[in-house]
């Protein structure tokens, strides 16, 4: 292993300023390290940056300005090209990855790592269109990234141990909690929290009230907070489709997808970010 590996880590490149994208630029920002996050418009960045300076301001952040001049918001992603990882946060539609994979190894120095940040997709696949495939990681955040302490590295089938030893040490960088999964469908977490999570939708299909099945888990299980309530803070519609990737990934029942769900989704009852899901925020 060489000793390059372990050293710190001094820039990253982000790809994505969504709420994932902006988080991750703000831990490891706030974690002193230089950030360059790219996306399409000037409308993406400065709505990402507006989050950023949300996030900051809600941790009571005294040196925000810092934080802030720590990170370039750009359109160019090659602006980054000189990083030591790049992080990608676009949606979780596999062509989009393996196009902005495809991209990043066109520019980024050789000795780079190419880092996904998705929840469910194969990191084999995503990594099968560069020239560096040992190089390609899974660094899976949860959301909000600046207050979940996990970071569920990934290891894919041509994954290198130095690319993951320099995984394992940037989470520590960053102030990270960090477990690793192998490359199967919802990895880790997913794996297990998404099936419950689906579960809880069919309770509701079946003429529960979303209030008493979380105040079931809350208070009978320990949970900090119900099912119901995390699938609208996650996103129904990106429940849905991990659990199609589950679904499909393993061919097994077990994770068939709630009807409830997909009806949910034709409705654009999404949860929190549409206003209603399980709940309604109007």
């Amino acid at each position: 292993m060489s000793q390059w590996s372990l050293n710190p880590c001094k820039e990253v490149l982000v790809i994505g300023c969504g709420l994932m994208g902006a988080g991750i630029a703000q831990v490891v920002s706030q974690a002193g390290i230089n950030v360059v996050v790219s996306d399409r418009t000037e409308a993406d960045l400065e709505k990402g940056k507006k989050q950023i300076e949300k996030g900051l301001a809600k941790q009571n952040e005294r040196d925000a300005g810092t934080v802030l001049n720590r990170i370039t918001f750009t359109t160019n992603a090659e602006d980054g090209k000189n990083s030591d990882i790049a992080i990608e946060a676009v949606p979780e539609k596999i062509e989009l990855k393996k196009e902005v994979f495809q991209t990043l190894d066109s520019f980024m120095k050789p000795e780079a790592i190419l880092a996904s940040n998705t929840s469910s997709l194969s990191i084999a696949a995503i990594s099968s269109v560069t020239e560096r495939p040992e190089k390609v990681i899974g660094t899976h955040f949860f959301s909000p990234v600046p207050i979940m302490k996990l970071l569920e590295i990934v290891r894919g089938i041509n994954t290198s141990e130095e690319t993951a030893a320099f995984a394992r040490s940037f989470s520590e960088q960053i102030d990270k909690e960090v477990i690793t999964a192998q490359d199967y469908p919802g990895f880790t977490v997913n794996r297990v929290l998404v099936p419950m999570l689906n579960e809880a939708a069919f309770l509701i299909m079946e003429g529960n009230d979303p209030a008493d099945v979380d105040k079931g888990m809350m208070y009978g299980a320990n949970h900090p907070i119900g099912p119901l309530k995390l699938a609208d803070m996650v996103g129904i519609d990106v429940l849905l489709f991990t659990l199609e990737s589950l679904y499909e990934g393993f061919n097994d029942s077990k994770y068939r997808p709630c009807p409830l769900l997909k009806r949910m989704v034709e409705a654009r009852h999404l949860g929190k970010k549409s206003g209603k899901g399980f709940y309604d925020y109007t």
